[in-house]
């Protein structure tokens, strides 16, 4: 185990792809015993010889329609009427169309790059500072990764086998609170900085009626998806499909914003993107089985029920580590890593598998928007060509929200397993 320890931290420090990483110390790992090499790739295939891994490509697709077709363009406008008149009105729209938007992208970087290419360049012709608007569009983003249909909450259920259709239900509570969190910061810095609305009055009813029956076909899919699992009538990966479907039809015939060239991009860049999370997963098979074999998961459990066999004693523990981890690495990679692990630890701590589950990815979530290998922080940073250092300070306020909501959903788990308990 101390040559795979010493491999994989060489291959990061070099800075290769956290996949190639994962596979590199397995490989070193079985070289040391020619009889086993041929696990990996018999492990690596197997790894994805799994149906509710679909979900994925499907969803991937299903958001990348929703935000080329002209819906995104529809939700600002809807979200403009209904929080525009707001102190820091333009910042408040960012966050309450991140609610919206996360309720189809799935992906914290997806809902980033779209605010960051649409309403940050708005947010600078306003008055505001180019660093402030780039940190709201990272911060907002941390909503998507726990809205249903998250990448990440697939993932979680399928390593751990728990309900994805639970894990969906369990992140619209905390979203929801992720958001009123965000938007009260956003008031509190608006009125430091002296943001002014976004517009001058409050709009009329008929206005935003008018904006809520143009985006009608958009705010209709989240519903679709709760109902569909609700009823029983899709499996999530079945419900994939049909928001792929739904999606496309949407995008060519209601809106007509897809055309036969964006449809073939959409495609491209939904495929680069299942490829990359396709071979994470494939990787972190064969580097999970090498935990198993080292034992690993025992040593941990031991470790930690060393310091206290307090369940909330050993949450803020794990919750510190993964911070701490998530500033060095890419959230997903330690979803898949420790995800399995952290479950075993959960059981016999008594810890809800669906509750940890939320936890630990708004957890890596947060990591996501900080220095250095923060994903949503270089992707919004390269669109809005914001230097880390401004970034990093601005974010600062949303950082301290965003932390303070990750110790609520820890130690009130009702906030996450309530609608779960209740429709399930």
């Amino acid at each position: 185990m101390t040559v795979v320890a010493i491999v994989f931290v060489v291959l990061l420090v070099l800075g290769l792809p956290v996949g190639f990483v994962m596979l590199g110390a397995s490989m070193a790992y079985f070289a040391m015993n020619p009889m086993m090499t041929s696990l990996v790739a018999q492990r690596m295939s197997s790894g994805l010889e799994s149906f509710p891994l679909l979900a994925i490509p499907l969803f991937v697709v299903a958001g990348g329609a929703m935000a080329r077709g002209g819906i995104a363009d529809r939700l600002y406008a809807f979200c403009e009427t209904l929080v525009g008149h707001w102190r820091g009105g333009l910042a408040q729209i960012a966050v309450l169309n991140s609610v919206f938007m996360g309720a189809m992208s799935g992906s914290a970087n997806a809902d980033a790059a779209i605010d960051a290419r649409t309403i940050v360049p708005v947010m600078r012709k306003r008055g505001y500072s180019n660093a402030y608007g780039s940190a709201v569009s990272a911060a907002s983003s941390l909503i998507a990764p726990i809205m249903p249909p998250s990448i990440a909450l697939i993932i979680y259920g399928l390593l751990t086998d728990t309900s994805i259709g639970k894990l969906f239900l369990g992140g619209v509570v905390p979203a929801l609170v992720i958001a009123v969190a965000l938007m009260l910061t956003v008031r509190w810095t608006a009125v430091r900085m002296n943001l002014a609305p976004a517009r001058e009055s409050r709009a009329r009813p008929a206005e935003i009626l008018s904006n809520g029956r143009a985006a009608l076909w958009a705010l209709a899919m989240p519903v679709m998806l709760l109902l569909g699992l609700r009823s029983g009538w899709f499996t999530p990966t079945e419900l994939g499909a049909v928001a792929a479907v739904y999606a496309f039809l949407v995008g060519i015939i209601v809106y007509r914003g897809l055309t036969a060239g964006e449809t073939m991009s959409l495609l491209t860049e939904s495929a680069l993107t299942t490829a990359g999370v396709m071979f994470i997963v494939a990787s972190a098979s064969v580097f999970s089985l090498i935990l198993s074999l080292e034992q690993v998961p025992q040593h941990l459990i031991t470790t930690l029920l060393s310091v206290s066999d307090n369940k909330y004693v050993v949450l803020l523990i794990i919750n510190i580590a993964l911070l701490i981890l998530g500033t060095v690495f890419e959230g997903l990679a330690i979803i898949v890593i420790l995800g399995p692990l952290l479950m075993q630890v959960s059981q016999g701590l008594g810890v809800d598998p669906v509750h940890l589950g939320v936890v630990l990815v708004f957890n890596t979530a947060i990591g996501s928007m900080t220095p250095p290998v923060g994903t949503v922080m270089f992707t919004v940073c390269s669109i809005t060509r914001c230097s880390v250092e401004d970034f990093t300070k601005a974010s600062l306020p949303f950082l301290v929200a965003s932390f303070g909501v990750l110790m609520l959903l820890t130690y009130v788990p009702a906030l996450v397993t309530f609608l779960p308990d209740l429709m399930f």
